[in-house]
Formats: structure tokens, sequence, C-alpha cells
């Protein structure tokens, strides 16, 4: 008996010492629908990995952006692993402030897409590995536009969805024609925004880095976009991004979205959404071009130079963005719930096929994107939604700002154009663009 009660006693102390021993491995992440889930799945991780426990700090997209910058400017070491777009992965890979991942075989890098790939490394370097990736694309209620003896074809013109937008328009019934995003950010309302300018025919800098925000497609785009949202968006489109919209149009209360492809994957969701059997996708809209009409993005999983724990973190980052945490998703919510927009094996597999209905569509968004001919004037800058310089992340700020005070009827667009112009040109100025 004493052999046993000793031998459970060092057991116990073998247990609670590897328990004090585990790395806390602190995450930054964003708050929407995959990433909530990949917190919660994080259990499997760490029953394989039992000297690690992950620590999530879970925020807002805003937040989460203005957090992550300071601790990588600052070299706090806050966090361990970061999640970050591909606008940031250019920029802070060439500055030298992430880790270089350098996954194994077993990961197959080159199974990533290869935009998306291209988008989250700096030369042949990878420095973020993608969790998921999206373009954006038009989802709509197929049976309002059909009740209302309208069509909407795969890319048709911002006009036309104005139209259909219009007869489907029903706020005394709860039912808006369009939502789209108004929260002020160069992320937010500016992501889809600066699509809108790309289509119909601008940019944000001409070749010699002079801002373009008062040009003649800039004032079309915005008093567009004012005026659409006016008549036939709902109340407080000024307040909404991502998941304000995601809640409207899984309530029944929008008629047309036009947002990131992943969304795609929650509106189809028949435990999510009232309308999950209703929805209907198509390419972006276009104005006068469809370059740059539909953005690339990728959220990503990064691991700052300042991290305490870097060999932890290349592990958990190789796990959350593998084919075998995709499966994982797969067998614990269904394949239609599985984060899209990075592998090709992905849209390979019959069962997500399947599952996904907007899979083609999704694909065929991300594929037509570009970032290096975006623009139908040329351009000096790389992006679609955003341009690669840092600049970029204070102009876009602000203009939205200024875009969402228009929406507000606090300001013409005009003036908000205006304002927006003065401030670029003096960061631009600022920092040697041009004199």
């Amino acid at each position: 008996m004493k052999f046993f009660a000793k031998s459970a006693l060092c057991l116990a102390l073998f247990v609670a010492g590897n328990a004090l021993a585990a790395t806390d491995l602190v995450i930054a992440t964003v708050n929407n629908g995959h990433m909530v889930e990949m917190a919660k799945l994080g259990k499997f991780f760490e029953q394989d990995n039992p000297d690690i426990r992950l620590k999530w700090v879970t925020l807002e997209e805003a937040v989460l952006r203005q957090r992550v910058t300071l601790d990588i400017a600052t070299r706090s070491g806050q966090f361990d692993v970061m999640t970050i777009g591909m606008y940031e992965t250019t920029i802070w890979g060439k500055k030298d402030w992430l880790v270089e991942l350098k996954p194994d075989a077993a990961y197959d890098v080159d199974d990533l897409l290869p935009t998306i790939r291209a988008g989250v490394s700096v030369g042949d370097k990878l420095y973020a590995a993608p969790f998921y990736g999206e373009s954006s694309m038009i989802m709509y209620r197929s049976d309002l536009v059909k009740k209302a003896g309208m069509t909407i074809e795969d890319r048709p013109t911002w006009n036309h969805l104005r139209d259909v937008a219009a007869k489907i328009h029903d706020p005394e019934n709860g039912v808006y024609g369009i939502c789209l995003r108004g929260k002020p950010g160069w992320g937010d309302n500016m992501a889809l925004f600066g699509t809108m300018v790309n289509s119909f025919g601008g940019q944000w800098f001409d070749m010699n880095w002079k801002p373009q925000l008062t040009s003649q497609p800039w004032k079309n785009a915005a008093n567009f976009y004012v005026d659409l949202l006016k008549k036939y968006g709902p109340p407080g489109s000024s307040s909404n991004s991502f998941n304000e919209i995601l809640a409207l149009f899984n309530q029944g209360k929008c008629g047309i979205w036009i947002d990131a492809t992943i969304a795609a994957s929650f509106i189809t969701d028949p435990k999510q959404s009232t309308v999950a059997d209703k929805v209907a996708f198509a390419q972006s809209p276009v104005g006068v071009t469809d370059r740059g009409a539909n953005w690339l993005w990728a959220w990503s999983l990064a691991i700052p130079k300042s991290a305490k724990h870097v060999d932890a973190a290349q592990r958990f980052v190789r796990w959350a963005t593998s084919k075998e945490y995709i499966a994982l998703v797969a067998r614990e919510t269904g394949w239609g719930n599985v984060p899209t927009g990075t592998r090709k094996s992905t849209y390979a597999n019959p069962a997500f096929q399947k599952a996904a209905v907007f899979a083609a569509a999704e694909q065929k968004a991300i594929y037509s994107a570009d970032p290096n001919n975006s623009t139908l004037p040329k351009s000096p800058y790389t992006g679609v939604q955003f341009a690669t310089i840092p600049e970029f992340q204070a102009i876009g700020a602000a203009t939205g700002q200024q875009l969402s005070a228009a929406l507000l009827g606090k300001v013409s667009v005009d003036e908000a154009l205006a304002i927006s112009q003065k401030m670029a040109e003096r960061e631009m100025r600022k920092a040697g663009y041009y004199k």
C-alpha cells in the first residue's frame, strides 16, 4: 500500500509539475465566426501538446489592428501569435518584424492557393500562414429578386444592382434592399468602398504618388454609395461592419449584401440563418470596369519577432492552418463550416463541394482578384482594396471617417473627399513621396 501511495503521489507531483511548466501561448485574434471556432477547438491542440496552454485575446477588427500594430512596433512581446492580413504581412515582413515560417513537408505549402500564398509572402519567404482567405461577392435573396421580377447576372453593373435593391426594398416589412459596410475604417467601409472606386475607374494615387481622392471617379463612387444606402439601406448603416450585417442578413432583413466571400458559409448554415435555403451568389458589380471590383484578403497567423515562445508558436500556427485542422472542423461542425479560401485540396474535396453551395462562386472571386493590376489607370502600388504602403493605414482610416460622416449627412460628399484629399496629401508629403 505504501508503494502504491508513494507512486500515486509521485504521479500527481509529476502532472502538477508539468502543468506548472506549461507554456502560455498568447494569441491575438479577431471576433469573427471562424476565429471563435478556432478558439473552441484549441482544446484538441492542447491535448496533443500538453506543454502548451492557449491564451486567447479576441478583439473587434479595428481594435485588433490597433493592438497588434502597437505591439509589433514597440516590440513589447505581448502576443506570441497575431492575426493579421495581407497588408500587414507584406509591410512587416519587409521590415523584418515577423518570424519566417518554415512548415515541414506534411504541411504541404504548395497546396495553398497561389494568390493567397503570394499575399502572405515576401519574395519566396512565407511570413504568415493563411487561416482563411477571401474575396468579395454579391450574396442575395433569390426569392425576393424573383418575386420582384428581376434577375442578377454573374457580374452585374452597380446601376442594375441599385434597380434591384429599389424593387425589393420593403422597410415596412423589415426588409432592406441592400446592406453594405458603413462603419469607418480602412478595413471596414473602405474595404468595400475601395473596390467601388476601382470599378468606377479610380485609384488611390497616380504614378507620381499624388492622392486622387477628389477625382471624378471618386466623386461618382462616393455619391452612388451614399445615395444607395440612404435610399435602400437599413437604419444605422454608418455603424454596420461585417458582424452587424451578418446578423441582419441571417434574420432575413437584407435583400442584397456585398461583402467577404467567407460570409457565405454562415448565411447558408440553417443553424445560423433563417434564409439559408434562399441565398444565391454572383460576382461583384462593376461601374466602368471589372478591374479591382472585388477585394483579396487573408486573415493569417503570424509570429512577431518579439514573441516570447517562438517554437510553441510555430507549432500552433502549423496546426491551425493545416489540412488536418480543416478536417477537424469538418468532423466537429460539418464541411459547410470549414475555413475556406486557402487550400486547393479543400475545393477539390467532394464532401466540401456537396456541402458548400457557394464554393464555385467563392473560388472564382478569389482567382479573379489581381493585386498587381487592380485599377484602370496605371498605379504605383499593389493591393486591391488597399495600397501596400505604411502610410495607407492612416490615410484609409481618415477617409473612412469622412465617408461615414457623409453617410450620416454631417458633411457633403464633396466636402468629405476634399478633407480626405488634404489629409492624404499632407501624409504623403511628410513621408517624402513628393514635395
